[in-house]
């Protein structure tokens, strides 16, 4: 997962519909025994990013990756709105009903340009494009990796940097086991 989680961040076009189909199919596999060890620090470290980060406590935010929907209460608590969306059918029919969830692959998101205050991806596969276009100006990127470098799905905070592109302002920590960056998207300077 290391090496298809770098490739669709800095090669976007190792994203196949193939590999697509490859990533459902196993995480609609481990969904059925889904209970991850690291849940107090999966919301530890996604609490953290949330506060110490710089992200707005107000708006619309889409959990990248939702999985079986364990961060969505904290996100609630957050935003005003938030959308649970995930490659895995089954992963999210095991995710809480509320808020609204979405099965859809992240590389093509069901949203419209700057329609949302927050991307949320909490050990989640970055479609780099696919942020900046849903992204409202100002908006925040929430990174999270609550093994750090462990974390089977990992970018350093330089990575998600780069696959970002563009003069993105970011900042970056630890919490607990994990690591977190927040980056936020440029407002555009007004026109002459």
């Amino acid at each position: 997962m290391r090496a298809v989680t770098r490739e669709a961040a800095l090669a976007p076009d190792t994203w196949t519909p193939q590999r697509a189909a490859e990533v459902e199919a196993r995480f609609d596999t481990v969904a059925l025994s889904w209970d991850p060890d690291d849940k107090a620090q999966r919301l530890d470290v996604v609490h953290d990013a949330l506060e110490r980060g710089p992200v707005a406590r107000v708006g619309v935010a889409v959990d990248l990756g939702a999985g079986t929907g364990l961060v969505v209460p904290a996100l609630a608590g957050w935003f005003d709105r938030v959308f649970a969306l995930d490659l895995s059918r089954e992963m999210l029919i095991r995710a809480p009903a509320q808020p609204a969830r979405v099965q859809a692959d992240a590389a093509h998101l069901p949203l419209r340009e700057d329609s949302v205050d927050a991307v949320v991806l909490v050990n989640s596969i970055l479609f780099a494009a696919e942020a900046r276009r849903v992204l409202r100006p100002g908006g925040a990127l929430v990174w999270v990796c609550t093994l750090g470098a462990d974390t089977p799905i990992y970018l350093s905070g330089e990575e998600v940097d780069q696959a970002l592109g563009g003069t993105w302002s970011g900042v970056e920590s630890e919490a607990g086991w994990g690591t977190w960056a927040v980056f936020t998207k440029p407002v555009p300077e007004p026109g002459p």
